[in-house]
């Protein structure tokens, strides 16, 4: 009895938003800590530091235990790649971040707190979820942008090499001049500088910018918005489940159910007449 009494609270607490507020605000103070740090501080500072890391860290222990306690089924909660994510973060922090052959890797993890702002904020967990499930058909987009970038640097190193062997000298550098025509960093510089032995070598940048800057990205847009559509499109539909309202499919069957009743008593009342 107790002990449902103790997880009712702790089950309390996780639900607060005022206590995920404090999460998040310590996420943020984490991470101006781990940039402050990379300045010269003096040893008094350095001292402050030490103690705010380290009461930061017993704070997002204690919070992983608190979700943990309040978890009904505890194997439900490694079930969980977030909260695996942050457990894990977590309890590498405890590693302590002084001169020896694991302070790097502290460190590091230190700086990966923020990430666990993705796990807390749920809108932030959709758009991550979102771009991890468009990978697939992102990767077909990034196989054709390099089919494209790979015919366009063979032409560009066969016909602009000697005009400047620096940006043109053989196939991976001119798709990494490519790449600098794509993202417009000085790239008129490069079509001037050709147009002055090839007169109509901007046709080559413009419908290579075509390509890639205008209609590929645009491609790469519309896949994650539509990803981000569905997966909204899902947890509406989760929620509208959880409060027991009728979703959009739902009402669906039921307009069809309706319409074919009426079609079953139109035809009754015909074969009676």
């Amino acid at each position: 009895m107790q002990a449902s009494t103790l997880q009712s609270k702790f089950i309390k607490i996780r639900s607060n938003k005022m206590f995920e507020l404090v999460v998040i605000a310590v996420i943020i103070f984490s991470a101006l800590l781990v940039g402050a740090k990379t300045y010269e501080m003096s040893d008094t500072l350095i001292s402050v530091a030490t103690f705010l890391d380290w009461f930061i860290t017993i704070f997002f222990l204690t919070e992983i235990t608190i979700r943990f306690i309040a978890e009904p089924r505890k194997i439900d909660f490694f079930k969980n790649f977030w909260n695996m994510f942050d457990t894990v973060i977590v309890f590498v922090s405890l590693i302590p971040a002084d001169d020896t052959d694991m302070a790097i890797i502290a460190r590091l993890v230190r700086v990966f707190r923020v990430l666990r702002m993705i796990s807390i904020i749920p809108e932030l967990r959709m758009l991550l979820t979102s771009l991890i499930k468009a990978l697939p058909q992102l990767g077909y987009v990034m196989l054709l942008m390099f089919i494209i970038f790979y015919i366009y640097a063979a032409i560009g190193s066969t016909l602009f090499e000697n005009i400047n062997p620096v940006l043109w000298g053989d196939i991976t550098v001119s798709m990494l001049t490519l790449f600098r025509v794509m993202t417009f960093e000085d790239w008129t510089d490069v079509m001037y500088e050709t147009m002055e032995v090839y007169p109509l070598s901007w046709i080559f940048y413009l419908t290579f910018i075509f390509l890639s800057a205008f209609a590929f990205l645009n491609m790469v847009i519309g896949i994650v918005v539509n990803v981000m559509e569905q997966e909204n499109e899902k947890a509406r539909k989760e929620l509208s489940e959880e409060r027991g309202e009728p979703t959009i499919i739902d009402l669906s069957d039921q307009l069809k159910s309706i319409q074919l009743q009426l079609t079953e008593l139109t035809e009754a009342q015909n074969k009676t007449k």
